[in-house]
């Protein structure tokens, strides 16, 4: 299928779910957002030379991966769901998705070692930083669909992780050219949130906003993953 059928498909979607899917997502984004911000201005009005991390900041830091982890668990079981026809309430698909969120976290943070390596290794070489970050994008794309294989296909984190890798080939084209698009949508974010930078509300409720949109992103990479899965993905080949 054309990447623009299935981008015509992935905004067809959210336009005709917007308001479940906010319904579902918004809570938990403003308290994702509203973790990410804090942590930002404690870093910011840190002392450069003499940094300091308690207890509340590491508190931050696991209660934001957890926090993520279950808006991608609720998110991806109601594309699921909506996909094959059904509908859930917005509290059983929360109450679903706990289960998944261990799954999603240590897959979360065993991806994001094997997406950063490249660029902080070559990141010792000089210029050759360049390749490194070249590499973490490929990898970034070929491990985009690692929550759709613990959350669709039941398959553990290292079995995702496999599995994803190996799904993702013939389509690592079109997957990067999905994951593109945050490109834009954070400079116009970054831009918009510069704005209001000194007043927490608005930039809270625009980061909310920008964070809302962004998850289109998702539906797409989903319909790309629907599109181009086989019955069952086998997460031990």
């Amino acid at each position: 299928m054309p990447l623009s059928a299935i981008l015509t498909e992935a905004y067809n979607f959210f336009r005709n779910h917007i308001s479940q899917l906010a319904v579902l997502t918004v809570p938990i984004l403003f308290v994702q957002v509203g973790i990410q911000l804090w942590l930002s201005m404690e870093i910011r009005g840190a002392d450069l030379e003499n940094p300091q991390f308690g207890a509340s900041h590491m508190a931050a830091m696991m209660a934001l991966l957890l926090v993520f982890s279950l808006l991608i668990a609720a998110f991806t079981i109601f594309l699921e769901i909506r996909s094959q026809g059904h509908e859930a309430s917005t509290a059983l698909i929360l109450k679903t998705s706990l289960n998944f969120v261990p799954g999603l976290l240590l897959a979360g943070v065993f991806s994001g070692l094997a997406i950063l390596a490249p660029v902080m290794i070559f990141a010792a070489f000089g210029p050759l930083w360049l390749i490194g970050l070249t590499m973490s994008i490929y990898i970034f794309a070929r491990l985009a669909y690692v929550n759709f294989m613990i959350v669709v296909e039941r398959l553990t984190p290292f079995e995702a992780i496999k599995a994803s890798f190996k799904f993702s080939g013939p389509i690592a084209f079109k997957t990067l050219m999905v994951l593109m698009l945050y490109i834009p949508l954070s400079l116009v974010g970054g831009a918009i949130s510069a704005l209001v930078d000194s007043f927490f509300p608005a930039q809270l409720i625009v980061e909310v906003f920008i964070a809302f949109i962004g998850l289109f992103i998702n539906v797409a990479l989903f319909r790309l993953y629907m599109v181009s899965r086989p019955n069952k993905v086998d997460g031990e080949a």
